[in-house]
């Protein structure tokens, strides 16, 4: 259990203070913050980011009322640690939290072992809200630990669904999720989820809250409501009996695995309009009680969209593969964040962001002072909110791991527009230029050797300043054998 000294009760207190601006002599409302996460969701699978089979009404609208991004970053191409990333503004090698909890497997490398939970000792973006006198409430997926690390030990007033589980034993109530009541027989858990988090809202009344709405989908299982998926399923037909000529390959090979080209499952867009539907909700609720205006809204995802394996619910062409891969596919989002009155409506923005900067750019957003000591990783893009631009900076990732989905342990990076993959098991090193070949198809290390050279120095030096653990010779390995078999299960703190 965190420790609250004397010191953070004296810094709430300035916290306090300092939150309620001053303008023309009367206290500046604090705005609300709701930060909406969905599981898995690719970047091209809403409507506003060029899906032509996914309807996405409401997730459009609020596109066109707040700023969408076209490069948004996860800081992982897997779930728990952009999780947390975005909790506390640090890379995934910084934390030694470097794969989905609790997964491991193995192949010519054995993998490190990795923290199986998000440390007390950090300091959340809950709890700097916390301490500046907003209500904490967190919804849904959180998969960051077991009971002792649970959201409400880590600066959340009220936690709803929020377990160590990291999909839910079924989208149909009974759930069997322990933080979560049953419902009704059949009713539907991202329906139970937005019930929830506009109960919350209600609550709160005028207090200035901060909502962490986390759903699980559209993440497997497959599951959704029977009418919505009849729906998708004519959908389909009609496209079918419609469509003049061959529609192109539905996969095409993609290492050991095959990566879905189409748009095409029925389950899944119903998963999706279940989703959409929930931030209409949400979002009809703040202007019905007069809160749009005064509440910030964002709406992300933690990982690429699953097309290499577990049914390939999704596409996310024109990137490369998808969930647990280095490509595109495994890590660019969707991000769209309504600020009013601050952020320009409509706008499109094309420069680089990534999860590690919503620490930051949440509390500047809020009127709040930063904390540079924790969100060390993070940098605040707002000014990209408000039209301006922001210096050019690397972004890092580090993912020592075998993927469930195909991918391979990789560290790589990004700077301007220059992509740098290096395959830990046999150092082969990938260059791509992202604005001339976004689907990462042709690999320029060759002709670019000395621009490779300076780029994976500056991985390596960067993997040294975090400490990142690596992955070690598997003596068991032999070739062609899957990849299989547990790390260390111990669930230690890594030595920093």
């Amino acid at each position: 259990m965190k420790i609250h000294s004397i010191f953070k009760l004296i810094a709430l207190a300035i916290l306090m203070v300092s939150g309620n601006r001053i303008a023309g002599g009367n206290a500046v409302e604090k705005p609300n913050v709701i930060f909406i996460l969905a599981d898995d969701l690719g970047w091209r699978d809403l409507s506003c980011y060029g899906s032509t089979f996914h309807e996405t009404p409401n997730l459009d609208r609020l596109a066109a009322r707040g700023m969408r991004f076209t490069q948004a970053y996860a800081a992982c191409p897997v779930c728990s640690p952009t999780r947390a990333s975005i909790m506390t503004g640090k890379y995934p090698a910084r934390l030694h939290l470097t794969d989905y909890i609790a997964g491991a497997r193995r192949g010519k490398l054995i993998p490190p072992t990795y923290l199986h939970q998000l440390p007390l000792e950090e300091v959340t973006v809950a709890e700097a809200f916390k301490d500046a006198g907003y209500r904490t409430a967190f919804v849904g997926k959180w998969h960051l630990g077991k009971s002792e690390f649970y959201p409400e030990h880590q600066g959340f007033d009220q936690n709803v669904g929020g377990c160590e589980k990291g999909s839910p034993p079924s989208y149909f109530s009974p759930y069997r999720i322990p933080t979560l009541t049953d419902g009704p027989a059949g009713e539907y858990l991202t329906d139970r989820l937005t019930d929830e988090a506009l109960r919350l809202i209600k609550e709160a009344g005028d207090e200035p809250f901060f909502l962490y709405l986390s759903h699980y989908a559209v993440h497997n299982p497959q599951q959704a409501k029977p009418e919505l998926v009849e729906k998708y399923r004519r959908k389909v037909q009609k496209q079918a009996e419609e469509h003049k000529g061959e529609p192109g390959p539905e996969f095409v090979p993609e290492g050991e695995r095959q990566a879905r080209q189409i748009q095409n499952q029925p389950t899944y867009a119903a998963m999706l309009e279940s989703l959409d539907e929930s931030v209409g909700r949400i979002m009809r609720q703040l202007e019905a009680t007069g809160k749009d205006n005064r509440t910030i809204v964002v709406f992300t995802s933690d990982n690429g969209g699953l097309s290499t394996s577990e049914g390939s619910p999704t596409s996310n062409v024109p990137l490369r593969a998808g969930k647990g891969w280095a490509y595109e596919g495994g890590i660019r989002e969707p991000l769209i964040v309504k600020w009013p009155g601050s952020a320009q409506a409509g706008k499109v923005c094309d420069d680089p962001v990534i999860s590690t900067d919503f620490y930051p750019t949440l509390l500047e957003m809020a009127g709040l002072p930063a904390r540079a000591g924790q969100h060390i990783d993070g940098v605040s893009f707002v000014p990209l909110l408000k039209g301006g631009t922001r210096p050019e900076r690397t972004f890092y990732w580090h993912y020592p791991h075998y993927g469930n989905q195909g991918g391979q342990p990789a560290s790589f990076l990004r700077e301007g527009n220059l992509k740098l993959v290096e395959w830990l098991e046999d150092g082969r090193v990938e260059l791509f230029d992202l604005r001339a070949d976004p689907s990462e198809r042709e690999n320029i290390a060759a002709r670019e050797r000395v621009k490779s050279a300076a780029l994976l120095a500056r991985l390596h030096a960067w993997r040294k300043s975090v400490d990142a653990s690596m992955p070690t010779p598997n003596p068991d390995y032999r070739p062609g054998q899957p990849n299989e078999g547990r790390n260390n299960p111990r669930r230690t703190k890594q030595a920093r």
